[in-house]
């Protein structure tokens, strides 16, 4: 008996520290705070010349739907600057790459208490750019032609960092569930983002984000949401 317990005070802080992924499981951000997030680390370096990010969101609505508040969904900082950052501010979605005041907006059905398959494209060759919501697309725009996103820098859930890991302001932070974050670093056929809605994925594995395997650590007040609730 003292072998077992001994054998899992060994395995329960693996367990805790995430390094198994995140299979059929979701990440739930109770309230506005300054110092909850989620460190997620790729398979891959963020270097890229397009991408398809995928996630399934919702919000509080109570609090992300206040009027002028900013909500980060998805954040990737390099030492100094944000490189690839996904908003729902002004009541829009928003991509911004290595900028925070020229961003792509869409005036695309916004989040809420309810689940939202949203995914994002983006191709530096063309600088087209779309949103999926729901597995329905957006009209393109062409954003940051010929730009290409940088590695060395740190993938965060929850938070906007504006310094390096750092400086997070509650009035941005994310409050609501965040789950199957996957991520390309091409862009998908269309028909393979619409498959996205699918509880059994079908499409190619994702190669720099991959949510069943991705190695994650948890900051503060963060749940992790079993299967049972998905």
């Amino acid at each position: 008996m003292k072998a077992v317990l001994v054998l899992l005070g060994v395995l329960l802080p693996l367990i805790s520290s995430g390094q198994s992924g995140l299979t059929d499981q979701g990440l739930f951000f109770p309230k506005p705070s300054a110092n909850s997030f989620v460190k997620l680390t790729p398979q891959k370096p963020l270097n890229l010349g397009a991408f398809t990010l995928c996630m399934r969101l919702s919000v509080d609505p109570n609090v992300v739907s206040k009027e002028n508040r900013d909500t980060i969904l998805f954040a990737y900082r390099t030492q100094k600057v944000d490189e690839l950052n996904v908003w729902q501010e002004k009541g829009k979605i928003s991509l911004c790459l290595q900028t925070s005041s020229d961003c792509a907006f869409y005036s695309v059905p916004l989040l809420s208490i309810f689940r939202t398959n949203l995914c994002v494209t983006w191709e530096s060759s063309t600088g087209l750019t779309a949103f999926w919501v729901g597995g329905r697309r957006s009209t393109l725009q062409v954003y940051r032609k010929n730009h290409k996103v940088q590695s060395g820098g740190a993938v965060i859930l929850g938070q906007d960092p504006d310094s390096f890991l750092g400086s997070f302001e509650e009035k941005q932070s994310f409050v609501g569930e965040i789950t199957d974050v996957n991520m390309w670093d091409y862009v998908l056929k269309g028909d393979q983002i619409r498959n996205f809605n699918d509880k059994v994925w079908l499409g190619p594995e994702p190669n720099v984000l991959n949510w069943n395997v991705l190695k994650h650590d948890l900051n503060g007040n963060v749940l992790v949401v079993p299967e049972k609730y998905k």
